[in-house]
């Protein structure tokens, strides 16, 4: 089945089983199955930090990390730091089981709609909404790709561990991000962005991508951009010249 009749016969259908699994899972998992659904539903509307998390929730910040510690071990949340850091400081938490990120972004906002047989309606709320939401599940789908070139000895440097990377450019007093860092040692390491979007990565993404590099100390640096669709005749002219580039096509992942 195709994409959209898969979502509809599933998340859009009040009879199918995965209608109502995060909170049948919960409800099995935890006794307090309405707070640990409220924490999941603070993070998946955009709370990140600890103590967004439990401001939205009223509770305090103590209970909050009680009910965040059960979550990590059930494999539903993820804590995460930025990779060249151990600070606690800039510890942020996101939903790690892709179904459960699907269910509470999707389904509470059209739950009306769908309950009140209105499919059409919902699967366009959402379709209108995918390519955003494909963009957090892409980094981990480059990740696995990542590690195995890395494992089969065919990354352009191996590297003993990855993951974001999140701060301030204290040159543009702006926040940056790099979607994926991979270190090989505290010379190397590989940059890299990944796209999933309908049009050709340009070269302004790769131009972004060496500029963000420079806030690290790394003397031994390679870039892979990841997209969905492919690149312009720009960005390709350019990687073949600077040598150290490595672009990346969805389909060619997956062969």
């Amino acid at each position: 089945m195709s994409l959209e009749e898969n979502i509809k016969n599933t998340f859009l259908n009040t009879h199918s089983y995965l209608f109502e699994e995060p909170n049948n899972l919960l409800k099995q998992e935890v006794r307090e199955s309405a707070a640990y659904n409220a924490v999941i539903a603070a993070i998946a509307t955009g709370s990140s930090k600890l103590s967004e998390i439990a401001n939205k929730m009223g509770e305090a910040t103590s209970a909050c990390s009680a009910y965040l510690r059960n979550l990590i071990s059930l494999g539903i949340i993820k804590k995460e730091t930025p990779v060249t850091e151990k600070s606690s400081k800039k510890t942020i938490y996101a939903i790690a089981d892709n179904m459960f990120r699907f269910w509470y972004r999707f389904i509470p906002p059209n739950i009306s709609i769908i309950q009140n047989g209105m499919v059409e309606l919902a699967y366009k709320n959402i379709s209108e909404q995918l390519s955003t939401f494909m963009g957090m599940a892409f980094e981990e789908i480059c990740k696995q790709y990542l590690w195995k070139l890395n494992r089969e000895g065919e990354a352009a440097m191996t590297f003993t561990h990855l993951g974001r990377w999140w701060g301030g450019d204290l040159k543009t007093k702006t926040k940056a991000e790099v979607d994926i860092l991979a270190v090989a040692d505290k010379d190397a390491a590989i940059f890299c962005e990944c796209k999933w979007t309908h049009e050709d990565v340009d070269t302004s993404v790769l131009d972004t991508l060496i500029q963000r590099s420079e806030l690290f100390p790394f003397s031994r640096k390679h870039f892979y951009i990841f997209a969905k669709n492919g690149f312009s005749s720009a960005c390709m002219k350019r990687a073949k010249a600077l040598s150290h580039v490595t672009l990346v096509n969805y389909l060619d992942m997956l062969r």
